[in-house]
């Protein structure tokens, strides 16, 4: 898994690109399908941060999540906190425990009370 940082019309100091960097693996704990993860730090001016990422799951098209605000750190958190739901509902779609009933539920529903019969 790849994790890519750049920075636009600025530089990044070292502590929150390894921020950033510690930060972005941690989206293989809620799908470990990620094969990439794209993070871009715009500074579009002094006290103004727009962090855009990125992220390449295999099977699916790439998740986007962008934000904008005034220190980098902060913006990063409020984008990876958006990238973690559409993580998250993705995986929820692909497991989609709720569509089919458990076969315990089946089978009991099937089966008649052993209650109901002896009563007669």
């Amino acid at each position: 898994m790849q994790v890519a940082i750049t920075s636009r019309h600025g530089e990044l100091h070292q502590d929150d690109h390894e921020y950033i960097a510690q930060k972005s693996e941690k989206l293989l704990t809620f799908f470990e399908r990620v094969t990439a993860i794209g993070v871009t730090v715009d500074f579009e001016s002094k006290d103004r941060v727009k962090v855009e990422i990125l992220v390449d799951a295999e099977h699916k098209h790439n998740f986007v999540a962008s934000d904008a605000g005034a220190s980098a750190r902060a913006t990063f958190d409020v984008t990876l906190h958006k990238m973690e739901q559409q993580v998250r509902k993705y995986k929820e779609k692909l497991q989609d425990h709720r569509r089919t009933p458990p076969m315990n539920e089946v089978v009991q529903s099937e089966e008649p009370d052993v209650d109901e019969e002896s009563a007669d």
